[in-house]
């Protein structure tokens, strides 16, 4: 992997300890955490990051996310922000900014490439390094909200990410599953996983719940609908809400634009902000 080790260092260095008390300084000011996870990939994870941090950042609130989703590390794209890259401070890794105004924050392996084609073939424990560093090495200053976005599964780097912040008063995981019985199902193992680990779960997302037209705004269903609504009720967990595809969501991810500022009017927006006043109740029951 010569193209990470100039700017993130060696694996000797990431296998240094992790859990000094400058790490944990660096999340001393950080209010909430909470993780986004998925059973499988592809249902839209890190669509979902994406739009709740812009959701809270709108609602006034300093957001960051950290992406340790290292096989594909796909929010730099998101947010239009992939030709920037990372630096270091006193206290550590300096994140890229999102906006001008400084109020979303974003850690990614996809700094740390010189190119972004470049596949990180990594073992495990090389892959629970980095993660355990980005965890303590990021000088992430004052935030309301960091989110972190997770690969798919339950798999090294998600004990890693609960193990590092075991400490730090994670508020808990929203969970992201699309309407099939499929990704339900999957979700399912997901749950087991964060009530294995001690993870409160603030509640499950359906996500590609319907088509939103963008011409009468008419949500037609393409898969099934309400699968994960149905889980949410037979395990006790908390729904959060569903979001339609749309291809004005979809236009905006795409060129790094924000979807929330720009298309206030339409269905998704509502239920994008919706779910984000639920998670910010959720965190606020917590304290």
């Amino acid at each position: 992997m010569n193209g990470i080790a100039g700017r993130a260092g060696s694996e000797d260095n990431w296998n240094s300890s992790m859990a000094s008390e400058e790490g944990k300084g660096n999340l001393a000011l950080v209010q909430h955490i909470v993780l986004v996870l998925s059973g499988k990939g592809g249902v839209g994870k890190s669509t979902i990051t994406t739009e709740l941090a812009l959701a809270l950042r709108h609602a006034g609130k300093k957001v960051g996310i950290l992406d340790v989703d290292l096989c594909g590390p796909s929010i730099p794209h998101m947010l239009n922000v992939r030709s920037k890259h990372v630096h270091q401070c006193d206290a550590g890794w300096v994140p890229v900014y999102a906006n001008p105004e400084q109020t979303i924050a974003v850690m990614s392996i996809g700094f740390l490439l010189e190119n972004p084609d470049d596949a990180v073939v990594w073992r495990g424990p090389k892959k629970t390094a980095l993660i355990k560093q980005f965890v303590s090495d990021v000088a992430w200053g004052e935030l309301d909200y960091l989110i972190v976005d997770t690969p798919p599964g339950t798999s090294d780097e998600h004990l890693a990410v609960v193990e590092s912040l075991r400490g730090h008063g994670v508020e808990g995981a929203v969970l992201v599953t699309t309407p099939q019985a499929v990704s339900t199902g999957d979700v399912r193992r997901e749950i087991t996983f964060c009530k294995k680990t001690g993870l409160r779960i603030l509640g499950i997302v359906e996500n590609m719940s319907g088509f939103a037209c963008p011409h009468c705004s008419e949500c037609t269903n393409i898969f099934s609908k309400g699968g994960g609504e149905e889980l949410a009720k037979q395990t006790g967990v908390p729904f959060l809400g569903c979001v339609p595809l749309d291809p004005q969501l979809s236009s905006s991810l795409e060129e790094g634009g924000d979807f929330i500022q720009a298309f206030p009017l339409s269905a998704t927006f509502s239920a994008i902000n919706k779910i984000a006043q639920k998670v910010m109740s959720g965190a606020a029951v917590r304290r």
